[in-house]
């Protein structure tokens, strides 16, 4: 079993409120959820205007299904991003279980 985790830090210089912010980033997420099927999460900087964190993960049985489906989520944050903001850090850990 093969388990990717991504903590991706966002900034969002179009969002002028939580209310905003929360919007784009509820939606990046709902997404990623049903789009591609990984576990996603806003999991920081909640109650910062400009900046988010989301999280989320890719689980497989061999490690170049969940590299590919972790490429693509990555892609796909960048191309919904677009006009809304940027991702300025990616964390990726790997973990390979058996």
């Amino acid at each position: 079993m093969v388990t990717i985790s991504v903590l991706l830090t966002i900034e969002l210089p179009a969002s002028h409120s939580l209310k905003e912010k929360r919007g784009v980033i509820r939606s990046l997420v709902e997404r990623l959820r049903t789009r591609l099927r990984v576990s996603a999460a806003e999991v920081g900087l909640q109650d910062h205007v400009g900046r988010a964190q989301v999280g989320f993960a890719a689980v497989s049985g061999d490690l170049a299904t969940t590299r590919s489906l972790v490429d693509a989520a990555l892609r796909f944050v960048d191309d919904a991003l677009l006009g809304e903001g940027e991702v300025i850090d990616t964390v990726v850990e790997e973990t390979v279980l058996g």
